[in-house]
Formats: C-alpha cells, structure tokens, sequence
C-alpha cells in the first residue's frame, strides 16, 4: 500500500494499541471499513473527544466523567478501607469479583527508577491525607507480583508504618510476574480474600 494510502494509515495506528499487531490492526481496519459509516463515525467521534470527556477522580484516581469516579459517590462502598492499584484496569479487574465493596488509591504507575518514576511521581501524599481525614482502617495493596510492584509495596508499607492504619498486601495466589488485569477471577478473587499483612 502506498504511504499515503489512509487504509494503510489507520493500520499503522492500530498497531501501535499495546497487544495489537500488524495482522490484527488489519483485521480491525477492514471490519470498520466493511461496516456501518456510523459505526466509524461513533468510534471516531469517541477517540476524538476522549481526553476532553473523561478526567481523573480527584479522589481515587479513577477515570470518569466526573471529579468524583461513581465508586467514590457510591454510599455504599466502606470508605475504611482502600485497596491501592497500579493502573485502572487493575481495578476494573477487581471489580469484576463483585466481592471487594472498599474504595479504590490507583497509581498510574510503580516505583521504576531507570525509567523515571520516584515516589514523587506517584500520588501518596493524596493517599496519606485520605487515611488522615477519612479514617481509613486498612489499605490493601494490590500492585502486580513482579519487581517494580513489589518494590513499590514495600515502599508504600514503609511509608504507612508511622501511621494508624493496618496494611496488607494481597496473596501470592496471582503468579509471579503477572499482570492483575489479565489474571483469572478465581485467583484474582483468593489472592483478595487470602491477603497478608505486611507489618
């Protein structure tokens, strides 16, 4: 296909989404195409306008359309205990159990100091004002068993130990080196409930 070929262009966009490679960016290509124009009209439309339409929770860090994600408005979540994660599909991971009724702390990232990111980068002073004004009783962390998650664990325990909450840490039923959002609901689900303290 020639450069300038838009087919060819909107491959090599899709091929550029995490998982997705040059033979299914095609596959993705010619079924917009050989679709309904209203469906690529709705899925341009909703590219396009979704870093105006969707913003981060100011208080979990959750994506929504709101400055309140629906799980921080929701009455019926136990506001005590917050489970922090490092991205938001780790939460949507979670929340997928239908078991975990506690508020959400996600990252957007781990501890990885080769690549830039410090505790600076992360949001724990906001983690720390909410287990200071909100009474927080637990904070699970739930960051990925691999060595920048478990790095960043440690680090966010270390952080948390002058303070009056209990800390844990969810079990080893999530292989080593596994990613939360593409990890089993049975054991994703036991690795919740078979948490561990870490001090």
């Amino acid at each position: 296909m020639a450069p300038d070929d838009p087919i060819a262009s909107l491959i090599a966009l899709l091929s550029r989404l995490p998982g997705i490679g040059e033979r299914t960016a095609a596959r993705l290509a010619f079924y917009v195409l050989e679709g309904e124009p209203q469906y690529a009209d709705a899925l341009g439309k909703a590219l396009s306008t979704i870093h105006e339409e969707v913003t981060r929770c100011e208080i979990c860090g959750n994506y929504g359309a709101e400055s309140h994600c629906g799980i921080c408005q929701d009455p019926r979540r136990d506001e005590t205990v917050v489970c922090i994660v490092a991205k938001v599909p780790d939460l949507i991971a979670l929340e997928s159990l239908g078991s975990f009724r506690g508020r959400y702390h996600v990252l957007h990232g781990l501890l990885a100091p080769l690549d830039g990111i410090g505790p600076d980068q992360l949001p724990l002073d906001a983690l720390e004002r909410r287990i200071a004004d909100q009474g927080l009783k637990e904070v699970i962390i739930a960051t990925p068993l691999n060595v920048e998650g478990e790095a960043t664990a440690l680090f966010i325990a270390d952080t948390l130990s002058a303070m009056s909450v209990k800390v844990s840490r969810i079990a080893a039923g999530v292989p080593h080196g596994g990613e939360l959002e593409f990890t089993d609901q049975v054991t994703l689900g036991r690795a919740l409930e078979d948490r561990r303290s870490v001090r």
